[in-house]
């Protein structure tokens, strides 16, 4: 792995969201964070001292300073290396929320010779100076993320080291193996024992076991860290604003007996058994009768082709129109729930037998079938409990594909093994997988694949 080019840098960032708020904290990491703190503030205080002179770890009161003007009225914290986030001394500096008053603070900080901070910059500082591996790193953004408490605790397992530790597991094994097999290659002479070979096959059929049970986790993490997407459809009239506002809790969409009320698809997230939802409230679908309503059903039909699940709204007031029909065929391909709606009226519609999926009466007049519906969401994504166990170990799309990676590697090997082929093509295959496992928690990174991680951070974080 590359050193980073900008370590040597002080650096400084917002660390709390832009906008309105009590507070905003801008923080100072690098060599100079301490210098640079000295610059732009002035303490206040009986016992008052400079940043530089302050000991680590404690808080102090004073004023941002900028052409012997007060910026803001300020507490600053001193953290000294390496019992820091980054490993490097850090100064966090509180001020007053605000755009304009967090600016100011921080253009002071600049002005005084810290520089901007990249995206994801600190983290990466923290990755670089052994604080944490790749993969805890990573599972800095998935907790900032975190849209349901089972999406949280599954960051907080990665940030811990649950991930790591069986990926590290996992390469020391394979580099065990590789080790062997190239101890066998500097003594070209001696034939491996038959009983050493057939070790040799049983130690890789293990590794690659390994590399699937991992890659069995993927589709769980990817559902709590990024959740589904879920399009709410049905004719003009038959309730589907109304599930929607049930499922998230809230009045989302507008509710009107008229037909064709909603000419927009309308999204909203919510925690459904702990997994992140994104329900898409779709225009009805049918004929449109104007330019607007043509759009909005156009836009309907776009959604469903991104939608891991649909709810099929009826009106069960009313017989099974030839529109019903055509649209039980047309998505017929797509994890689907069906909802009668409207069952605290007098009951006309049949459905037809056969479905492929739950159907459940609702009525989101008195709430009546909600929960089961969020029940059957769940059971399409998700079968059996979400056990706190599951939770340690959860791969995501980058470990998935260099995962795939190195079993692909391993597997060569193997089938270079049994076929007696040179042990030098065994030892390259083994040696490709041992990489590619060390990719998820950094041993092997290079600096595209950091920037391409890290950029995907905020500022300031």
């Amino acid at each position: 792995m590359s050193e980073d080019r900008h370590c040597e840098d002080t650096i400084a960032a917002i660390a709390t969201p832009l906008g309105e708020g009590g507070i905003a904290v801008i923080r100072i990491s690098g060599s100079d964070a301490l210098a640079v703190a000295d610059r732009a503030f002035v303490p206040l205080g009986r016992n008052a001292s400079k940043p530089s002179e302050a000991r680590s770890h404690t808080l102090h009161y004073g004023h941002v300073m900028r052409g012997g003007i007060i910026v803001d009225e300020v507490l600053l914290a001193v953290m000294r290396a390496p019992r820091t986030y980054t490993v490097e001394d850090v100064v966090e500096i509180t001020c007053h929320g605000g755009l304009l008053t967090a600016k100011a603070t921080l253009d002071t900080v600049l002005a005084n010779g810290a520089r901007l901070a990249a995206p994801g910059e600190f983290t990466r500082r923290a990755f670089l100076n052994g604080r944490l591996d790749l993969a805890q790193a990573e599972a800095v953004a998935d907790l900032i993320q975190a849209r349901t408490e089972l999406a949280m605790r599954a960051a907080n397992e990665q940030l811990a080291g649950s991930l790591s530790r069986r990926v590290n597991q996992l390469r020391d094994q394979m580099l065990d193996l590789l080790a062997h097999v190239e101890a066998h290659i500097d003594f070209p002479d001696e034939d491996i024992a038959p009983d050493t070979h057939q070790t040799l096959k049983e130690r890789m059929i293990s590794g690659i076991r390994f590399m699937d049970d991992l890659l069995q986790t993927a589709t769980e993490g990817r559902i709590l860290r990024r959740g589904i997407r879920v399009a709410i459809i049905g004719r003009p009239n038959a309730g589907k604003s109304s599930l929607l506002n049930q499922l998230v809790g809230h009045d989302r969409a507008i509710v009107s007996a008229i037909p064709g009320t909603t000419r927009d698809t309308i999204e909203e997230t919510a925690n459904i058994r702990g997994i992140p939802v994104v329900f898409v409230d779709t225009a009805g679908l049918r004929e449109a009768r104007d330019e607007i309503e043509a759009e909005g059903i156009r836009r309907s039909r776009k959604t469903l082709e991104m939608a891991e699940a649909v709810i099929h709204v009826f009106d069960a007031s009313v017989d099974l129109s030839p529109a019903d029909v055509r649209f039980l065929s047309e998505f017929s391909a797509v994890n689907r729930v069906f909802v009668r709606n409207k069952t605290d009226l007098e009951a006309r519609l049949n459905l037809p037998a056969g479905l492929a999926g739950p159907v459940i009466d609702v009525s989101c007049v008195t709430g009546q079938g909600i929960e089961t519906v969020k029940d059957a969401l769940k059971s399409l994504v998700w079968s059996g409990e979400i056990r706190a166990e599951m939770l340690e170990v959860m791969i995501n799309s980058r470990h998935q594909e260099t995962l795939h990676r190195a079993r692909a590697a391993a597997d060569h090997a193997l089938g270079s093994l049994r076929e007696n082929r040179p042990l030098e093509l065994v030892a390259l295959d083994l040696r490709t997988s041992v990489n590619a496992i060390g990719e998820i928690v950094g041993k092997t990174a290079t600096e595209d694949l950091l920037d391409r991680i890290f950029g995907q951070f905020c500022i300031g974080k």
